[in-house]
C-alpha cells in the first residue's frame, strides 16, 4: 500500500477532524477504526470540540447557544435527513411540505417561507449554501453537525439571521477504511450507503461515498390506491486532499444528487388539526438534481497564521408538476362543480393542474486570514463574493384527465394540457461582503469577542413572461415582457460577546448581535393580482429583514463532569419579518412583510450520566412572538407565523455490555413535543401540541452492528403544515425498519 510522504503532516491535518469528532451530547466512544467499544474515562466526556465559531473551541467554552452531533450521535440516533437532528434540538423546528426542495426552518421564532432566503446559514464543508432548496438532502458519511442559535451575521453574513448549521462530512484517512450501511423499512423502503477512504499515492488521500434510497412511500393516496410519497434518491460525494508541503494543502470536493418523488399532496381545510389523506387524481412529477464542487486552499505562514481560499460552484434544478386547487379528483373538485352550474356537461372532464420550474447556479469565493490560536489577541478578516442566477417559473394548465403534456415545456401548446396562466422570472444576484472578528483574552477569566461584517446584495429581476400572460388588472400598473427590476439590500452586522469563566466548570456569556436576510422580488404582476383580491401587504418586492438580539447564557458541568448543560435567555426585535401568501389566481407564491415583531424566550439543555452506560438528556425551548407593527391593525398583537411556542426534548440511552466484552446492546428512546403552532398572521388556525417518540435497539460488535428502529413509534397523525388558503400537508406516520452497519480497516 502506498504511504504518504509525510505521515506526520497527514496526522496533523486529520487531528482536528478526529478531535472534533469527540463533540457530542452523548458519551464519547472510541473513534471509528480504533477497535474499541468501551466508554472512555469520564474526564474525556468533557473534551467536546466545535468549529462553528470559526475556531476550534471546547463546546463548554464557546460563547454561543449550540447543539452538536457527532458521528456516533448520528449513528446511534438514526439521523438520515435534516428533520432528524432538528427534532433533537430545542427551540428549532422544521416544516416539510409540498416538494423535495421545500423545507422551512424556524429557530427562536425566526421562520422561513417559500421563495424567501433561508432563516439560517447552512455551511457544508466550509461552503455556504446559497439556495434554500439544497438543504433537504440525505445525510450520509457525516462527521459532525453543529446548530448555532441566535444571529450569526458577524461570522457568516446574510441569512445567518436565526443562526447557523455547520455540517462537516468525513475527511480522508491515513489508512484504508470503509463502511457499508444497509437498511430496509416498512415503505417498503431500501437504503444502501457506502464509503471508502485512504491514501492515494504520494502526498494524496481520498474519500468517496454514496447513498441510494428507494421507497414506495408511507402516506396513502386514497383515490389512486397507492402511496402519495414514493421517493428515489441517489447521491455521490468525492474528496481528494493534496498535501503539497508542510505549509500548503489543497482540498478538492465534488457532489451529485438526483431525486424523484411526487408533489402537491395537499388537502384543503381551515382546521389544521383535521388530518386528511391525499386524494389527487394525478400523482405528479417532482425531479430535482443537485451538483457542484469546491477547491479549498490552505497556507500556514511562519508565524502560524492561516490563509484560506474557498472557491465553489453549485447547481440545482427542480421540476414540479401536479394537481392544483383543490387537489381532489375531477368529479369532486371545486372547479368542476362550479362549472357544472354554468352549463358544463356532466360527462366532461375539466380541472386544473400546475407546474413549477426552479433552477439556480452560482459561483462563490471566500478568502480569509486566521491568526494563530496561541495568542491572547486573535483575529480573522476576509472577503466573500457570490454570483447567482436563478430561474422561477409557475403556471396553471387545464386538466382533462389526460396527464401532463410531454415534454414539459415552459408554455404548453398541447391541446390535452393547454396553458391557462404563466409567469417566468430570471433573477441575477451579485453579493459581496467584508468581515473581521477578534477575540481578546483580557484576563484568565474574561474574554471579549467582537465581529463586524458588511453584506451588500445587488438583485436584478428580468421578466420573461410573454406579454399575453402578464396580469392586467384595472387600476394597477401592467408589467412588460423583458422588464428589468433592480434592488440593492445591504446591512452592517455586528456581534459583541463578553465571556466570564471564573472556574473550569462554569462559563457565562452575554452580548448583542444583528442578523440580516436579504429581500427579493415577487413574481411580475403579483402585486396587482393581490391588490385586486384585497390581500394586504404584497408588493413587487419585499424588504430585507434584520434581527437585533440581546442574549445572556451560561454553560456548566457538575458531579465530576457527569452532568453538563447550558441555558440562554434572549430578546430579539425583527424588522420586515416575511410571511407567505399564495395567489390562486395566477398560481404564485408571494411574500409580504411584517413591519416589526418582538421575539422573547429562553432555552436550556442538560445531559447526565448517572450510571455507567446510561445517559439521559433533556432540553426545553420557549419563544413568545408578537407582531408589534403592521399596516393592518387586526394582526397587531398576534403571533408570527410558523412558530411553535415551546419545544421539549427528552431522551435516554443505555449501553449494556455483554459477557464477551466486545459486544453490547444499546437501548435508545427520544421524545419530542412541539407546542401550539400558529401558521398565519391572523391566527385563523393553531395546531395543537404534537408529541413524537422515536426508539432504537442496537446490537453492537467490534466492527458491525444491527439496529431495529422506529420513527414516530406511536403513529401520531398530524399535519406538518397549514398554509394560508387552507392547504394542509400531512406528516409522515410511523416508519420502522432494520439497519445493518459494517466497517473495516486495512
Amino acid at each position: 500500500m502506498p504511504e504518504l510522504a509525510s505521515k506526520d503532516l497527514f496526522k496533523k491535518s486529520i487531528l482536528s477532524s478526529v478531535v472534533v469528532g469527540a463533540l457530542s451530547s452523548t458519551p464519547v466512544y472510541a473513534q471509528e477504526g480504533s477497535g474499541e467499544n468501551e466508554l472512555q474515562d469520564d474526564k474525556d466526556v468533557e473534551v467536546i470540540m466545535v468549529q462553528g465559531t470559526r475556531r476550534t473551541t471546547k463546546l463548554q467554552d464557546a460563547p454561543v447557544s449550540m447543539t452538536a452531533f457527532t458521528e456516533l450521535d448520528i449513528e446511534r440516533s438514526g439521523i438520515d435527513r435534516p428533520a432528524d437532528f432538528i427534532g433533537l434540538t430545542p427551540n428549532v423546528t422544521l416544516i416539510e411540505t409540498q416538494n423535495a426542495g421545500m423545507a422551512f426552518i424556524t429557530i427562536r421564532g425566526i421562520s422561513q417561507n417559500r421563495d424567501t432566503q433561508p432563516s439560517v446559514a447552512v455551511i457544508v464543508d466550509g461552503v455556504q449554501q446559497t439556495d434554500a432548496g439544497q438543504f433537504q438532502q440525505e445525510l450520509f458519511d457525516i462527521q459532525q453537525i453543529e446548530v448555532l442559535k441566535g444571529p450569526q451575521g458577524g461570522l457568516y453574513g446574510r441569512n445567518a439571521i436565526g443562526g447557523a448549521i455547520v455540517i462537516n462530512t468525513k475527511d480522508p484517512t491515513e489508512y484504508t477504511q470503509g463502511k457499508v450501511r444497509l437498511g430496509v423499512d416498512n415503505g417498503p423502503g431500501y437504503r444502501v450507503q457506502a464509503g471508502l477512504s485512504g491514501p492515494m499515492g504520494e502526498n494524496w488521500a481520498y474519500r468517496i461515498s454514496g447513498s441510494y434510497y428507494d421507497t414506495d412511500g408511507y402516506i396513502e393516496n386514497t383515490y389512486l390506491g397507492e402511496n402519495s410519497d414514493p421517493l428515489k434518491d441517489i447521491s455521490f460525494r468525492g474528496k481528494a486532499l493534496w498535501y503539497a508541503s508542510e505549509n500548503f494543502e489543497v482540498d478538492f470536493r465534488g457532489y451529485y444528487s438526483a431525486l424523484e418523488t411526487q408533489p402537491f399532496n395537499y388537502r384543503i381545510t381551515f382546521d389544521v388539526n383535521e388530518v386528511l389523506s391525499p386524494r389527487t387524481n394525478n400523482p405528479g412529477i417532482n425531479d430535482r438534481d443537485l451538483y457542484g464542487g469546491s477547491i479549498k486552499m490552505t497556507y500556514t505562514d511562519e508565524e502560524g497564521g492561516t490563509w484560506t481560499s474557498i472557491t465553489a460552484y453549485d447547481r440545482s434544478k427542480e421540476l414540479i408538476a401536479g394537481d392544483a386547487y383543490d387537489f381532489l379528483p375531477v368529479e369532486e373538485s371545486f372547479l368542476y362543480n362550479l362549472l357544472l352550474g354554468f352549463g358544463l356537461p356532466e360527462d366532461a372532464v375539466y380541472d386544473q393542474s400546475q407546474i413549477s420550474n426552479f433552477g439556480s447556479k452560482n459561483w462563490s469565493q471566500e478568502i480569509r486570514y486566521t491568526s494563530p490560536d496561541s495568542e491572547r489577541f486573535k483575529y480573522i478578516y476576509g472577503v466573500y463574493f457570490v454570483d447567482t442566477e436563478q430561474l422561477q417559473q409557475n403556471g396553471a394548465r387545464a386538466d382533462f384527465g389526460l396527464g401532463f403534456a410531454s415534454p414539459l415545456d415552459w408554455i404548453s401548446t398541447d391541446p390535452s394540457n393547454p396553458q391557462l396562466n404563466f409567469l417566468s422570472d430570471l433573477r441575477n444576484n451579485f453579493a459581496w461582503a467584508v468581515f473581521a472578528n477578534m477575540s481578546y483574552e483580557m484576563s484568565d477569566d474574561w474574554v471579549l469577542d467582537a465581529s463586524l461584517r458588511y453584506d451588500r446584495d445587488e438583485r436584478e429581476n428580468v421578466t420573461q413572461t410573454p406579454q399575453a400572460f402578464i396580469p392586467n388588472v384595472p387600476g394597477f400598473p401592467v408589467g412588460t415582457e423583458g422588464e428589468v427590476r433592480e434592488k440593492t439590500f445591504s446591512e452592517w452586522q455586528p456581534k459583541v460577546t463578553l465571556t466570564y469563566k471564573p472556574v473550569d466548570a462554569f462559563t457565562m456569556y452575554g452580548g448583542y448581535s444583528v442578523g440580516f436576510r436579504s429581500g427579493g422580488f415577487n413574481q411580475t404582476g403579483s402585486d396587482a393580482v393581490a391588490g385586486a383580491a384585497g390581500i394586504f401587504g404584497i408588493k413587487e418586492f419585499y424588504e430585507a429583514e434584520t434581527a437585533s438580539t440581546w442574549e445572556l447564557g451560561g454553560k456548566f458541568t457538575l458531579a465530576d463532569n457527569n452532568i453538563r448543560g447550558g441555558f440562554a435567555v434572549y430578546s430579539t426585535t425583527s424588522e420586515n419579518t416575511p410571511f407567505f401568501v399564495f395567489l390562486q389566481e395566477n398560481s404564485t407564491q408571494n411574500i409580504g412583510t411584517i413591519d416589526e415583531a418582538e421575539l422573547n424566550g429562553f432555552e436550556f439543555d442538560i445531559t447526565a450520566t448517572p450510571l455507567p452506560g446510561l445517559r439521559v438528556v433533556a432540553g426545553f425551548g420557549y419563544v413568545d412572538s408578537e407582531i408589534t407593527e403592521y399596516g393592518d391593525p387586526q394582526a397587531i398583537g398576534n403571533q408570527t407565523p410558523a412558530v411553535s411556542k415551546t419545544t421539549i426534548n427528552l431522551g435516554a440511552e443505555y449501553r449494556q455490555d455483554l459477557s464477551d466484552g466486545l459486544t453490547s446492546l444499546i437501548y435508545r428512546i427520544d421524545y419530542q413535543r412541539l407546542g401550539e403552532t400558529n401558521f398565519d398572521i391572523y391566527e385563523t388556525t393553531t395546531r395543537e401540541p404534537v408529541s413524537l417518540v422515536d426508539a432504537r435497539l442496537t446490537y453492537d460488535t467490534e466492527n458491525w452492528s444491527l439496529s431495529l428502529w422506529a420513527k414516530n413509534l406511536l403513529d401520531k397523525q398530524y399535519n406538518a403544515e397549514w398554509s394560508p388558503g387552507g392547504f394542509v400537508y400531512r406528516a409522515r406516520p410511523r416508519v420502522f425498519g432494520l439497519t445493518y452497519n459494517y466497517k473495516f480497516e486495512m
